[in-house]
């Protein structure tokens, strides 16, 4: 049972992992919300034949799989927060790298899931034309996996 220095830390780690998904959920909204609105279906060169903004509706999940399964997707999203906020809470080497790792795919499983339960689609945006296309989200989950994945080679050190 932790002591109130350990309570008080687990509260700081707790603020910080849903700052880090705030932000990323806030950015996320703005950005989906501004192309859906004015550029749906558009495809707008950045980087000619390398980065475009492609407004699409994915009405799947990674690489369109399970597509037209939104409820099935709504409910393992909520399934998929929950288990990893209770292992958030629960794990006991929390450093710099696990909060923010934790913070970017919690901001992105919800905001991806956002979408789906008020749109019944994700709106994605960021197209590299080797690879679907996708969005802030989508890579805030990736690469907070990887900060996970780095996370487990590291030394543990405790914040």
């Amino acid at each position: 049972m932790p002591g109130k220095n350990g309570k008080r830390k687990q509260v700081i780690s707790l603020a910080f992992v849903c700052i880090v998904a705030s932000l990323i959920f806030t950015a996320d909204f703005f950005i989906k919300r501004y192309f859906l609105l004015n550029h749906s279906f558009e495809s707008i060169p950045v980087i000619k034949n390398i980065l475009y903004l492609t407004v699409v509706f994915n009405k799947g999940a990674a690489f369109g799989i399970l597509k037209g399964k939104t409820s099935l997707l709504i409910y393992t999203g909520i399934i998929f927060l929950l288990i990893f906020l209770f292992t958030i809470i629960n794990e006991r080497r929390k450093n710099i790298f696990f909060l923010i790792a934790c913070g970017l795919i919690i901001g992105g499983a919800f905001s991806n899931l956002t979408d789906r339960v008020f749109l019944g689609f994700v709106v994605d945006y960021i197209d590299i034309k080797v690879w679907p296309v996708f969005n802030l989200s989508d890579s805030a989950i990736s690469i907070g996996a990887f900060l996970l994945l780095l996370n487990e080679f590291k030394k543990p050190q405790k914040i």
